[in-house]
């Protein structure tokens, strides 16, 4: 496993990096609408080079001012929600500043909060706001932290509700908000027990470093992402509890997923 890893990164991954930094920096200078082509074409470069096989349930609201609220299990969410769906990322600062993944996710149009400083949640809703309003997406990891992937921390609602009054002031009349669930589902072809979750989840006790070089070391991962049901939420709408039903949707999900459970059919 890890020679073909080796052999992918060399012959494919570093060519395609190569290609893609120039090419989607310059996409982005000329503020060009297909933007989100490379990204996408990038994360699914980079599910084969890390062994993730993506399964979707359900599909993303599209042409629609949408914020998209996730459970958060590891950095490869973010590949394996990005290899699926067009969206733009909300991320803590310090991911801007590390070497290399800070590069790739500006080029990404990600957006990042400063989350020990208050006042900062104005100007990343607004930055939300101003990107959802032309009728894009943006994904919030809405438990603020990652998670070992058996159960979903409560939401925070928060920055939804800035973000829900940026998005009108920015001019989004209909605005939506739609559940994703992720889970890892099976390692090897076989489902992952509670050991094998602290595999592939990133928590706080455990360095990036650590983290990459397990999940580089592991085989193949089954990975579910589920687009649940959009919800609308206008000016007057209570963003809590708004906010308590995605959660609460994300969480019996995460659950049925984990148990092999069917689930019913999920329109956008």
């Amino acid at each position: 496993m890890m020679l073909f890893r080796s052999l992918f990164f060399v012959f494919v991954y570093i060519p395609v990096l190569i290609v893609v930094i120039p090419a989607q920096a310059l996409v982005n200078a000329l503020h060009l609408p297909f933007w989100n082509v490379i990204p996408r074409f990038f994360h699914r470069v980079g599910c084969i080079f890390l062994g993730l096989r993506v399964r979707v349930i359900g599909q993303p609201a599209t042409g629609r001012a949408t914020l998209l609220v996730s459970n958060h299990i590891s950095w490869t969410d973010i590949i394996a929600i990005g290899s699926v769906a067009d969206v733009t990322f909300v991320a803590k600062r310090e991911v801007g500043e590390w070497f290399f993944v800070g590069m790739m996710a500006r080029l990404q149009k990600t957006i990042f909060v400063d989350r020990t400083r208050r006042s900062d949640a104005v100007r990343t809703s607004r930055e939300m706001g101003k990107h959802m309003a032309g009728g894009n997406a943006v994904l919030l990891f809405a438990e603020g932290q990652s998670d070992i992937g058996t159960h979903v921390l409560p939401f925070r609602s928060a920055l939804v509700g800035a973000a829900q009054i940026a998005m009108i002031e920015a001019g989004a009349t209909d605005v939506l908000i739609q559940p994703l669930t992720i889970a890892y589902t099976r390692l090897q072809g076989l489902p992952v027990s509670r050991n094998e979750r602290s595999l592939i989840a990133w928590v706080k006790s455990k360095s990036l470093k650590q983290n990459i070089s397990e999940i580089l070391s592991g085989g193949v991962k089954d990975v579910t992402v589920a687009f649940g049901t959009p919800m609308a939420l206008g000016e007057g709408a209570d963003r809590k509890a708004v906010s308590k039903a995605a959660e609460n949707e994300v969480r019996r999900t995460l659950v049925a997923l984990n148990r092999g459970r069917d689930l019913p059919d999920i329109a956008a």
